[in-house]
């Protein structure tokens, strides 16, 4: 599904999934898809401008497992690109946005949330695809030019591109496992309804 391919056995797995970390990380906005994307036998690994630590918005430091210019997309299986103040507070974050565009370029799927979405909008990412973000006139003040693809929903898959919303990380979640494949069918549904609506009956669905 995600197009990449894997030689040796000194390569990373087809299975790893990419965090990009940095200062201002938003905490909440992936734990519930990295999370359960490793519960489903994923590789979680992050990815930061330089190995150097950085700062989440909740105070917690994380030390990167490899710098960006490391990062290629024939290793990966998805990049996730988090919200950050650092989005909408100069081009600190410009080369997330362009990895992204070197992902979509080779058919590597991106998931993008909150701030993320405006940097890929910068990037000329979003000009001709369906996507969300926190709100049309969060995008607009971009200068992009895909306002007419923009869809009032929790969050939107287009191909191998997801985007979402602040305040959707279970809905975010929801399309970055269906994509991946760690859930699919009922399994994603009752999923969904257990984290995003607290359904105790999705819970027996769900471990069955």
């Amino acid at each position: 599904m995600s197009g990449t391919t894997t030689s040796t056995a000194s390569r990373t797995p087809l299975k790893t999934v990419h965090l990009a970390v940095y200062d201002t990380f938003a905490d909440w906005e992936t734990g519930h898809a990295t999370a359960w994307l490793a519960r489903s036998g994923f590789d979680v690994r992050t990815v930061g401008l330089t190995t150097d630590p950085v700062t989440t918005i909740g105070g917690l430091r994380i030390a990167p497992d490899l710098a960006l210019a490391e990062l290629r997309p024939e290793d990966s299986a998805l990049l996730i690109l988090t919200g950050a103040d650092l989005w909408d507070a100069g081009d600190d974050l410009a080369p997330f946005a362009a990895k992204a565009r070197t992902f979509l370029d080779a058919g590597v799927p991106v998931a993008a949330i909150c701030g993320a979405t405006a940097g890929l909008a910068r990037e000329g990412l979003l000009d001709g695809r369906p996507h969300t973000s926190a709100a049309p006139f969060y995008l607009a003040a971009t200068g992009y030019e895909g306002a007419e693809h923009y869809v009032e929903a929790d969050a939107v898959t287009d191909g191998d591109l997801i985007t979402a919303g602040p305040t959707e990380p279970v809905a975010f979640a929801r399309e970055v496992l269906g994509r991946m494949g760690a859930f699919g069918g009922t399994k994603l549904d009752a999923w969904y309804r257990l984290f995003h609506d607290s359904d105790a009956a999705a819970f027996e669905e769900l471990n069955a």
